[in-house]
């Protein structure tokens, strides 16, 4: 039944393989239950709330995504959409959190609404294969500056050398290295479950190195979702001043999600012979809806995961996967003390070799063509050097029709294309810097 229901036979996959692919999901990026939270907390939301809240999110975004959209990707509340928040909107700016969750509900729902109506999937469609391109290798290149920081193989440096290399005689760093090692000979080896077993194996490692300590407990009772649970200030967020923050949460949200399921869909070789996403509508809208309910459950703007690219590189095809991912979310309001223990020198050298990985559709590029190779250059350089991977999108976005209309190829550029240009450059004008 689950066979036929999730179609593994005609992805080429298996339940075994699946459950092994939602597994490595789950425990790439299990820290965003603990990081998600501790960001927000910093806007005044209450720590135990605001995981329940991340959880709760994950467990709803990704089992519409596997049931829904039958799509391997994982969803959860976003890495940079929560900083804006917490630092950003709240601290500089001044707002309430309460605030900042009703324009992202009102975000929540203009995507649903132009989802359901195909917008989404139009503006998707419209955009070219260079620019797909640049946003697969943008988002490794974006991986794997994460695995490498989160394992402190690469550190903060000094202005004038804003990063150095790390301590490499810190231990957490030498398991770092050993263990990006392990996964890359365990997949030069072709065994299975290759990137699940290193980080299963420097977690355990880490036990008698004292990187972490055993928990006092591996059960526990989740907190109350109460002081926070339907708090958002709608009405508030619905004036001329906060015009710059809901269109800043719209356009990130939008262009993260589009890039990241194209990314994530090349690299399970999902999309058709045209590079587009059968049915993209269908992931969208579960992103959609996933941001709909974070808003009211408390926390920030939710969406398709790039480390879900850890369970496809792990042989994930189907919704099966993300199934999977979706209820070992569930387990954690129970475990959290269990799945929360994984270090960053277990779990970023997953990230670091799945950023290796997507790197291969470079090959595709044709660089004696620069109105393409400048376009995909800009997206790559600012996902990486930004942190940010719609400040990268929305680049390649301004930088596309204008490199080309200045070397006479305005044919080239869809209608599509044009209205992501504008929505970037308005982007770019009101993003509160």
């Amino acid at each position: 039944m689950l066979r036929e229901f999730f179609q593994l036979d005609e992805l080429g996959t298996n339940i075994k393989q699946e459950i092994l692919a939602g597994i490595t999901t789950f425990v790439t990026m299990a820290y965003i239950i603990i990081v998600n939270p501790k960001i927000l907390e910093a806007a005044g939301i209450p720590f135990g709330p605001s995981m329940v809240a991340t959880i709760l999110t994950a467990f709803f975004g990704t089992l519409t995504m596997g049931v829904y959209a039958k799509r391997p990707f994982a969803i959860a509340p976003y890495m940079g959409e929560n900083a804006f928040i917490a630092f950003t909107v709240v601290k500089v700016l001044g707002y309430s959190w309460q605030t900042a969750m009703g324009a992202i509900f009102i975000g929540g729902l203009l995507f649903t609404i132009i989802t359901v109506m195909n917008i989404r999937s139009w503006l998707a469609n419209a955009i070219p294969e260079g620019l797909r391109i640049g946003f697969i290798v943008g988002i490794g290149l974006f991986l794997t500056f994460i695995g490498l920081n989160e394992t402190g193989i690469v550190s903060l440096g000094v202005p004038g050398a804003p990063v150095h290399v790390g301590n490499l005689k810190d231990i957490k760093v030498i398991l770092s290295i050993l263990g990006f090692l392990l996964i890359s000979f365990l997949m030069i080896r072709k065994i299975k479950g290759a990137i699940l077993i290193g980080i299963v194996v420097v977690t355990f490692l880490s036990f008698p190195l004292q990187i972490i300590a055993v928990p006092d407990k591996w059960i526990s009772m989740p907190p109350s979702i109460l002081p926070i649970f339907l708090k958002l200030d709608i009405l508030g967020a619905l004036t001329w001043g906060f015009f710059a923050v809901i269109l800043t949460i719209f356009v990130m949200d939008l262009v993260d999600t589009m890039g990241t399921l194209i990314g994530l869909s090349y690299r399970a070789n999902l999309l058709d012979e045209n590079g587009n996403l059968p049915e993209i509508e269908k992931p969208m809208l579960c992103d959609a809806l996933a941001t709909v309910l974070a808003a009211l459950l408390g926390t920030s703007t939710a969406g398709a995961y790039i480390e879900s690219a850890t369970g496809i590189e792990a042989g994930g095809r189907s919704g099966l996967t993300a199934v999977v991912t979706a209820f070992l979310f569930l387990g954690a309001l129970f475990f959290a003390p269990f799945f929360t223990v994984i270090p960053p020198c277990a779990y970023g050298p997953a990230l670091i070799i799945v950023g290796m990985l997507m790197l291969s559709p470079i090959a595709k590029v044709n660089f004696d063509d620069l109105t393409e190779v400048v376009p995909i250059f800009c997206i790559i350089i600012m996902m990486s050097f930004t942190y940010n991977i719609g400040i990268g999108m929305t680049a390649g976005f301004v930088v596309y029709p204008l490199v080309k209309v200045l070397s006479g190829g305005f044919k080239e550029i869809s209608s599509g294309l044009w209205i992501l240009a504008g929505l970037s450059v308005i982007f770019f004008i009101f993003y509160p810097y």
